[in-house]
């Protein structure tokens, strides 16, 4: 019986164990499918993707072409109509009110000349006589004369009559103005400036492209430092719990050597102020650890509380020893983008320079439209609309703007010059950049070199120490301080890693070649 129940028993622990490792295979599993593997590429696509200075430069480059765009159309003939309405307290008066009160009475004022000049005849001495000859012959002359009189009415009232027609026909009635056209403008000659505004165009939109590779480059440049920074306290984490255990087991031994009475207790309390030192510097670097990640994924576009897992986080080595880079000044000029806007900077100047001086030539183009009105003035101020077609050469020829054009052409030159310069300037500040990048990734290679070698230095070291302190020849002191050599050559060998991973980005920005 008491052999079945110690059967039992193992059955059952064994079960417990198998149940304990499944149970810890399925958390793990379940912790691994929580996190998220990142790799340096995808990280630098996220933070492309998710920049917002990225999409403000997209936004420009999109402003920019539409500023080309509209560049051009100035080469085109343009179309455009207007139409007006005016009301006027008075009408225009083609006749003064002399002219009309004479043409309203001017039949009126001809008969009464007629009628004075017949009397004038009339009272004259031949005519005295022409009367008594045409009493003898039986004719009455005032009954001629009145038959006349009524005749010289008669004229009178229809002459009024088209004195007060004319009269009403000058009335032009234009209180009331409608007036509308539709103009066709085609530009021949404009001094070069038309020319010269396209070309502004192609170049502002030339240099967005390369504000945004600046953009491109600077958001890369910051997604590898803090992908390499996130795995660089990834690693020192993983060497300060190293460093920890190892802490903690001297202490065990050291607390039993003084339970023994073969330690004093001054070696216990100088084990336990490194114990404390050591989990101290385990909790910082944890802390450091989420900050860095917590900055990583803000910049990748994550949730700051993401849980991430980077690839190189458990690389034995985050760098090897490379080639010596070759200097290549030549490459930098050619592909940084910053270079590129300076020289467009130049061009932009000199073709403002060229707007400036179309201001002393002159301007040619064609016009072309159709004018409306009403009243018609075609027609006798009809109150119709009424319009007629038109063309014509409209030319534009500066005399004198006392020396306007030629001040801002000379201030314009000065501008170009400023910026010529500083075009050559950053030219040697690259050139000085591209060379002490290329010095600084020779220094972190042979930083690195002689990191390694401390590492099995110190690992000798401190396997040496604790065989002797096993042994008991040597005081947990001297362990310690070879724990803190190993400690200080696995970091710095960690330290000389990430520089040459952060040299290499360096001299790869400052070449112009950091790209996705």
């Amino acid at each position: 019986m008491k052999g079945n129940r110690i059967f039992q028993s193992v059955r059952v622990t064994w079960w417990v164990k198998v149940m304990l490792i499944l149970f810890t295979f399925h958390c793990s599993l379940f912790t691994a499918s929580a996190q998220r593997l990142l790799t340096l590429d995808s990280c630098r696509a996220m933070a492309l993707r998710n920049n917002k200075q990225m999409g403000i430069s997209k936004v420009k480059q999109e402003v920019a072409m539409n500023v080309r765009k509209s560049a051009r159309t100035k080469y085109l003939p343009h179309v455009s109509a207007l139409g007006t309405y005016q009301f006027t307290s008075k009408q225009l008066e083609l006749l003064s009110d002399d002219q009309k009160s004479t043409l309203n009475n001017l039949g009126t004022s001809t008969v009464t000349d007629i009628q004075s000049g017949l009397n004038t005849i009339t009272s004259s001495e031949p005519m005295q006589h022409i009367t008594a000859v045409l009493g003898a012959l039986g004719l009455n002359f005032d009954g001629l004369h009145q038959m006349t009189g009524q005749g010289l009415q008669n004229i009178a009232a229809k002459l009024n009559g088209l004195g007060e027609n004319l009269v009403d026909a000058l009335d032009t009635d234009t209180r009331n103005l409608f007036a509308g056209t539709v103009m066709v403008v085609q530009p021949v000659y404009m001094g070069g400036s038309l020319i010269a505004l396209n070309k502004m165009a192609d170049i502002n939109e030339e240099m967005q492209q390369h504000s945004a590779d600046v953009r491109r480059q600077a958001t890369i440049y910051s997604i590898d430092k803090a992908y390499w920074q996130v795995v660089s306290l990834k690693h020192k984490q993983k060497l300060a719990a190293g460093y920890l255990d190892l802490i903690k087991k001297l202490s065990t031994d050291v607390h039993k050597m003084i339970d023994e009475g073969v330690a004093t207790r001054s070696d216990g309390l100088s084990v336990d102020v490194k114990l404390n030192e050591a989990e101290m510097t385990l909790q910082k670097v944890d802390d450091g650890l989420v900050l860095s990640k917590m900055l990583l994924c803000q910049t990748i576009g994550l949730p700051i509380t993401e849980e991430i897992t980077l690839v190189d986080e458990d690389a034995e080595n985050i760098a090897v020893v490379e080639l010596s880079p070759k200097l290549d000044v030549e490459t930098a000029v050619g592909n940084r983008p910053e270079l590129k806007m300076l020289e467009n900077g130049v061009q932009l100047s000199r073709q403002l320079t060229n707007v400036l001086k179309a201001g002393n030539l002159p301007m040619v183009a064609l016009t072309g439209g159709y004018v409306v009105s009403n009243p018609n003035v075609l027609n006798g101020f009809q109150r119709k609309f009424g319009g007629f077609w038109n063309v014509g050469v409209l030319v534009r020829v500066p005399i004198w703007n006392w020396g306007d054009v030629m001040y801002k052409v000379r201030a314009s030159k000065g501008a170009t010059t400023i910026a010529s310069l500083e075009l050559a300037e950053a030219r040697e500040l690259i050139e000085l950049q591209v060379n002490q990048n290329t010095f600084r990734v020779n220094e972190a290679n042979k930083k690195l070199t002689m990191a390694q070698s401390n590492i099995a230095r110190a690992e000798e070291n401190l396997r040496t120490a604790n065989l002797g302190f096993q042994e008991g020849v040597i005081t947990p002191t001297t362990v310690m301080e070879a724990q803190t050599a190993w400690l200080q050559a696995q970091s710095q060998k960690i330290d000389a890693e990430i520089d040459v991973k952060l040299s290499q980005v360096d001299l790869q920005k400052s070449l112009g070649t950091l790209t996705e």
